[in-house]
């Protein structure tokens, strides 16, 4: 059974968010700054997973913003349970500086990004708007560590990924743009670095998104750090 929002929340309404954590000084501080904000409305919070898929059925939001580490279901696991009743339901993460392999785990179940927890009242208002309009929300700190940690699996055997047949599918043009989208770069930015159109660099990454199965920028962001695929 499909529950919360079918596609972006409705404009003349509040965008309306459920939080998790499980730290209660962390959620109600969530929960009170959002609230302060015109267009968004707080209504449910949750201090673990389990009681975060309850309070997304009960309450059916338009976006979800969640902690990674809780008890009971973490956020990678609730966010792929969710998604799995709700494909379009838009998840944000919040990540410390050491929740890495949760980040990666949320991302490959269909969050739609991640934000450090320490984003103020703006940020984290703008980045619910954001994937409430189906935008992908990514942090660029986090995705620099996430670089950083991604190179450097990728220099350890043990560490290294699978072969993707995926992988093969591409045209070495179209792994280019993977690349630079999992560097952080802009639609722009990969369009004047590659001295091509803004709407070539959509297409490309219409392509990638197609041949690997990828739903948004921020599953292909994952898919290129979990197979390596980074600049130097």
């Amino acid at each position: 059974m499909t529950t919360g929002p079918t596609a972006a929340a409705n404009p003349t309404e509040p965008i309306r968010v459920v939080i998790a954590d499980d730290q209660a000084t962390i959620r109600d501080a969530l929960a009170a700054m959002l609230d302060l904000v015109s267009d968004l409305s707080i209504v449910a919070t949750a201090a673990d997973g389990a009681a975060l898929v309850d309070a997304v059925r009960e309450h059916r939001p338009d976006v979800v913003l969640t902690d990674l580490r809780m008890p009971v279901m973490d956020g990678a696991d609730a966010t792929r349970t969710l998604l799995g009743e709700n494909p379009e339901l838009p998840v944000i993460v919040l990540t410390t500086f050491d929740d890495d392999e949760s980040v990666f785990r949320a991302l490959d179940a269909g969050a739609r990004g991640y934000l450090t927890k320490d984003a103020n009242r703006h940020e984290l208002a703008a980045a619910i708007r954001s994937a409430a309009a189906g935008q992908s929300v990514l942090d660029r700190t986090v995705q620099q560590r996430l670089l950083r940690g991604a190179r450097a699996g990728a220099d350890d055997p043990a560490t290294a990924p699978a072969n993707d047949p995926g992988l093969d599918s591409l045209t070495t043009r179209e792994r280019e743009v993977l690349t630079h989208m999992a560097d952080g770069s802009t639609n722009r930015e990969i369009a004047a670095t590659l001295f091509v159109s803004e709407s070539t660099v959509k297409t490309h990454i219409n392509n990638v998104f197609a041949k690997l199965a990828l739903r948004d920028r921020a599953q292909a962001v994952a898919y290129a750090y979990r197979h390596g695929l980074v600049s130097e």
